[in-house]
């Protein structure tokens, strides 16, 4: 998909960085489309080596002027990224977070036997990763601007098969709380997306996720699994001016699963 933005589209001027695209498949790149072609600059982050064949040729297509390399795990690297983006544009107005991680064995185990280490790591690239991009955000948001995350409705019920995950993402929802709370008085708006299921990468590693998405067409209001088109254009919803008013909020893109039980 090539850049087209038409005069007046409502993101035109605005600036923003994306982290989590691994593939075409991904969310984030549902998002980075979106914003895009409402007019936003982009700058968009990749893994490591092995992941960039995957993501260049995509944001490229986007004319994303800045493609840089970011692991969390690394020390430096994603303060890298904001060096660059404070560099290059001086300011920014969304940050769009959707990275998260858990070792095999704490994601297909029971909680009860999930060890330390593994609930540490994935609380550490799932949630604090955020925090951290907030903290160095902030400054950079002169007027004011919005960060998004990604979440799933496993954080707030007990979803099979989901594992540590759940609790990995209440947190990251509680942190979205609480983020709003400090950063609303500078004119920063926080939100968490819940997607419904989707055939993402990450998601492949959950047990029995094909199972998971037929239920999830089935029991849906709509009767249907959601996109990641549909993700995109309620994030680019959410860092317009459109959602001025809104903070704070747990966004359901699912066709209504959530309100089913």
């Amino acid at each position: 998909m090539s850049a087209s933005i038409h005069p007046g589209a409502p993101l035109l001027g605005m600036k923003g960085l994306i982290v989590g695209i691994a593939n075409a498949d991904s969310i984030a790149y549902g998002c980075a489309r979106a914003m895009r072609a409402q007019g936003a600059d982009l700058a968009v982050t990749y893994l490591n080596d092995k992941a960039e064949p995957h993501v260049r040729p995509l944001v490229q297509a986007l004319q994303c002027p800045i493609i840089v390399p970011c692991d969390v795990e690394k020390a430096g690297e994603l303060e890298a990224v904001f060096a660059q983006l404070l560099q290059r544009w001086g300011r920014l107005d969304f940050v769009l977070h959707s990275i998260a991680y858990a070792p095999r064995d704490a994601l297909c185990g029971r909680v009860t036997d999930c060890p330390g280490t593994g609930f540490a790591r994935a609380m550490d690239v799932s949630v604090h990763s955020f925090i951290r991009m907030a903290k160095l955000a902030e400054p950079l948001m002169t007027s004011g601007g919005c960060l998004l995350t990604m979440s799933y409705l496993g954080a707030q019920e007990v979803v099979r098969q989901y594992g540590v995950m759940g609790p990995v993402k209440a947190a990251l929802e509680g942190v979205v709380r609480y983020l709003a709370a400090e950063l609303g008085p500078s004119g920063i708006r926080v939100h968490a997306i819940s997607p419904g299921p989707l055939k993402t990468r990450a998601a492949s590693g959950i047990p029995e996720f094909d199972s998971l998405l037929e239920l999830a067409a089935k029991k849906a209001p709509l009767h249907q699994l959601v996109t990641i088109d549909d993700v995109g254009m309620v994030a680019a919803l959410l860092v317009s001016e459109g959602a001025r008013a809104l903070t704070g909020n747990v966004i359901y893109v699912d066709a209504g699963y959530h309100v089913v039980d």
